[in-house]
């Protein structure tokens, strides 16, 4: 089964939760903290696997989670951290935040991994928070939930050229001469219901040939098969039209080929842009011979008379298609060099939010509290440990949150809320669940 779209959900590991402990040996009446600090949360990795051909093993399999890191241990030790889950996809394969519509990762070399969702930290145990002041601190962090992602897969053939035509042009039967591909060839339309894959010999080269589902009027909008194919068109460098010379099917081979132009265009207008050739196809069974300089003038290129059926004239469409190909990957490259020395794309990393940038609004009878950094050190704490909420209160205050809670005209026993976690406000004593 050809599977070219998926959506999956994927969860990060949960980082081990630091923990409280205490040196217990004898002559040592006063051992000091020897909490140890969580394991790291998994991460979820993307990476290609050539032996992959399609999305087949996303599916059904939608839901996919990382494992969480281990606990700390006494005597300071480090909970084992989650081994990285690896997810295999096949070569050309684009993934998408669904909920942004932002790229993610566009899999297209082999030795490059991705990171889909970053597994969360660990938290740090009692040892980390002794000081001169407070030798005995009886409260750890929690580890750090790992991200959640929504997913859209998307898979776009790598291929270097593409074969595009109406249904029954003959596009099966081309690549099933010129290549060891073995498509189902029938004289029906849409008889390729996926995407076939070949190489072409050509002397000392080679190149990977794709014969696409044939496309109709109104394909771009879903008609027929094109809305599910065309993206595959997308990754070609080179186009090759093959029309039926001959009008077999009773349309005109001219309107056909404006037809299949349109449709491109209106899905992508930058397929237009790719260079191309016509191959007129059916070359024993044309009877008006003007068909070809209609196609040349309506083109504006060059148009090679073959049938597929006989082979005659494959070996010179070949050859022009390699020769257009080379001249298409030696532009590339050169705009690729310019890109390169002009600098390339720019990265920029942008800081986490601090604790200071919390917003605070007030909804629903109660003080709001969001942002990236008051999250966090909800999320790293033990509501249930008396020590631990002190702890988040003396770092609300450091941070001037409570006072912008105090300018807000916050009353005891209001309420606070940071997530899905509700406290109490006590002035003087900090806020309680």
């Amino acid at each position: 089964m050809f599977v070219d779209n998926a959506k999956i959900k994927v969860f990060a590991g949960k980082g081990g939760n630091g923990i409280v402990s205490f040196r217990r040996e004898k002559f040592v009446p006063r051992g000091g903290p020897n909490g140890g600090d969580g394991g790291r949360g998994g991460d979820i990795i993307a990476m290609v696997d050539p032996s992959l051909r399609t999305l087949a093993d996303y599916r059904y399999k939608t839901v996919i989670k990382a494992d969480n890191g281990a606990d700390g241990e006494a005597w300071n030790r480090s909970g084992k951290s989650a081994e990285d889950l690896i997810l295999k996809f096949p070569q050309g394969t684009m993934i998408f935040d669904d909920n942004t519509g932002d790229l993610v990762a566009d899999l297209v070399d082999e030795d490059v991994q991705v990171v889909l969702a970053k597994g969360g930290p660990g938290g740090r145990g009692n040892s980390h928070f002794a000081t001169p002041i407070r030798q005995a601190p009886r409260y750890a962090e929690n580890g750090l939930p790992g991200q959640e992602k929504a997913l859209r897969v998307e898979l776009k053939l790598l291929a270097d050229v593409g074969l595009v035509g109406y249904p029954n042009a003959g596009k099966s039967t081309l690549i099933s001469v010129v290549t060891a591909a073995k498509p189902k060839i029938a004289n029906y339309p849409f008889t390729t219901l996926s995407p076939v894959l070949g190489v072409v010999e050509n002397g000392d080269d080679s190149f990977v040939i794709a014969d696409i589902p044939g496309l109709i009027e109104g394909a771009s909008s879903g008609a027929g098969l094109g809305h599910e194919f065309l993206r595959h068109v997308q990754r070609t460098k080179v186009l090759v039209h093959v029309v039926d010379a001959a009008g077999t099917e009773g349309r005109d081979p001219v309107d056909d080929f404006h037809k299949v132009r349109k449709e491109l265009g209106l899905f992508d207008e930058a397929m237009l842009k790719k260079p191309f050739i016509v191959a007129a196809n059916k070359a024993d069974l044309i009877e008006d011979k003007s068909v070809l300089e209609r196609l040349k003038e309506a083109s504006g290129t060059e148009v090679y008379l073959i049938s597929a059926a006989t082979t005659k004239g494959i070996g010179v469409l070949m050859g022009a298609v390699a020769r257009l190909l080379a001249q298409e990957e030696r532009r590339l490259r050169e705009l690729a060099a310019i890109e390169t020395a002009e600098g390339g794309e720019k990265v920029y990393v942008l800081r986490g939010e601090r604790l200071r940038d919390a917003r605070i609004t007030h909804y629903a009878g109660a003080f709001v509290l969001s942002g990236e950094g008051v999250e966090r050190l909800i999320l790293r704490t033990d509501i249930n440990n008396p020590d631990a909420l002190k702890r988040m209160y003396g770092m609300l205050i450091k941070s001037g949150i409570i006072g912008r809670l105090r300018e807000m005209d916050i009353k005891e026993g209001d309420l606070v809320r940071v997530l899905d976690y509700e406290f109490e406000y006590s002035e003087g004593t900090g806020i309680g669940v």
